[in-house]
């Protein structure tokens, strides 16, 4: 399942998967990612995986694969994501950024889930604010 997070705001969309992610999980995003547009923005997308509740080892994705050529998903809207903040345990990194293709033309970047806060200022685009939210936790 995937939960939208409290910071989810203006062209941010902040989710985590604490479930396996289907069709459905896309469908509750898709007019996120339309109502962004819409306001003339690109999307920024924060993607935490809490896979503490995944009890196999084959991933997120309902039968353990995202659909790898997309087809029921027909993402249409790779264009209009700047960035992608995914946010997990190391072992899921060179796995997530192979199921981020789609999206090549925004900036993928990958945190350990003990750098949350550090990937939330960084779709925040609060760069410059790092080093001071780090240093208050």
């Amino acid at each position: 399942m995937l939960q939208l997070l409290d910071f989810t705001q203006k062209n941010i969309i902040a989710t985590k998967a604490n479930d396996l992610l289907g069709i459905n999980d896309y469908e509750k995003i898709h007019p996120l990612i339309h109502n962004i547009i819409n306001a003339g923005k690109k999307v920024r997308w924060y993607f935490e995986m809490d896979d503490c509740l995944i009890s196999n080892s084959t991933g997120f994705w309902e039968d353990g694969i995202i659909e790898t050529n997309y087809g029921s998903m027909n993402f249409t809207h790779s264009e209009d994501i700047e960035r992608i903040a995914i946010v997990g345990s190391t072992k899921w990194e060179k796995w997530m950024r192979s199921v981020m293709k789609p999206f090549a033309k925004a900036t993928v970047k990958y945190f350990d889930l003990t750098d949350r806060e550090k990937a939330r200022v960084w779709i925040l685009n609060l760069e410059e604010d790092v080093n001071t939210c780090i240093s208050k936790l």
